[in-house]
């Protein structure tokens, strides 16, 4: 810091306002300091910064090793955020999220002296290691348990599982199927909630119904056997993967989208936009659940306190052209 500060022709107190986005630094000398930093190659010593401020600038996330879209694009979009705010992210990935495995990555988390944990939580092995976990840490949890008191950040899935229902009714068709993700997972539970609340509230049958898990060979299997059903006009799938294998699965059996069944996703993946048809879906806003919860952390972090926040994030519903009105 005392060379960056002589190449600029500044105090290192200077340098050090510069570096920490001190407002009182005239523009003028912040570009001078920022130049000579990046002519000398110079970067904090974070070790030597937690020493002095007493706080860690990473942050620990516990996450499951997967590569599915929901968890993954949380996680960068978490990274993102913390960059933002000036923290590094350690990410602890952990094959199952149950008690051991999740203690174990939050011990490691603490050994590193890490300033507070986000735990991705979204099954329901995760909620027995969350209340075994130290008092004192700052933690926030993500798409986790509801019910067990912890600070919580999560995508609204009833809403976002009630928007894709009532948006097949309005569209006139008589009741809306489902293909449901995992039974274990929240996420999975949520939408099976706001689907069945929607076509009762609506006075509509509510059909059986028909499990899967994430990915397209499950709405594979289960689209074949949906094809073979006259009654089904409208189907609505817990991710837009199952989505992509249904939409497979009534091509092959001749049944055209949207002139005779009217299908809709969840999780509004890249790719969505470029299915035959291009695929009606609920897109998660994950950056703003990874801004609340690292402000959640955040506040934890500097007030010392751990509370029970609850904070849901409303998701959008994406029309495209998977839905139509239903043929006569």
């Amino acid at each position: 810091m005392t060379d960056v500060a002589r190449l600029a022709g500044v105090s290192h107190q200077t340098v050090s306002r510069v570096l920490n986005g001190h407002p009182n630094v005239r523009e003028q000398t912040r570009l001078r300091v920022q130049a000579a930093i990046a002519e000398l190659g110079y970067r904090p010593n974070r070790a030597a910064r937690t020493l002095v401020t007493g706080r860690s600038q990473v942050i620990g996330v516990v996450t499951q090793n997967t590569t599915l879209y929901g968890p993954a694009s949380l996680l960068a979009a978490l990274e993102q955020t913390a960059a933002e705010e000036g923290f590094a992210v350690s990410v602890g990935s952990v094959r199952d999220l149950d008690r051991v495995s999740i203690s174990a990555v939050v011990e490691r988390h603490l050994a590193h002296r890490v300033a507070g944990i986000v735990v991705i939580a979204p099954v329901e092995s995760a909620g027995e290691a969350l209340e075994h976990l130290p008092k004192d840490v700052p933690l926030v949890t993500v798409d986790g348990d509801p019910r067990r008191p912890v600070p919580l950040v999560t995508v609204d899935q009833v809403a976002g599982a009630r928007d894709a229902t009532r948006h097949l009714l309005d569209a006139g068709h008589r009741t809306v199927w489902h293909v449901s993700g995992p039974a274990d997972w929240f996420d999975s539970a949520g939408r099976i909630e706001g689907w069945r609340e929607t076509l009762r509230a609506a006075g509509a049958d509510v059909p059986p119904l028909i499990p899967g898990d994430w990915s397209a060979a499950s709405g594979y299997r289960c689209g074949q056997m949906l094809a073979r059903m006259p009654e089904v006009t409208a189907i609505f799938t817990a991710n837009d993967h199952l989505a992509l294998g249904v939409l497979r699965a009534l091509h092959e059996n001749g049944r055209r989208v949207p002139d005779e069944i009217s299908v809709v996703g969840f999780d509004d993946v890249p790719e969505a936009a470029y299915f035959i048809p291009p695929l009606t879906t609920v897109r998660p806003d994950f950056t703003a659940v990874a801004r609340a919860s690292l402000d959640l952390l955040l506040a934890q972090i500097e007030s010392g306190l751990v509370g029970e926040s609850r904070l849901t994030i409303a998701p959008t519903l994406v029309p495209r052209q998977s839905v139509a009105p239903p043929s006569s």
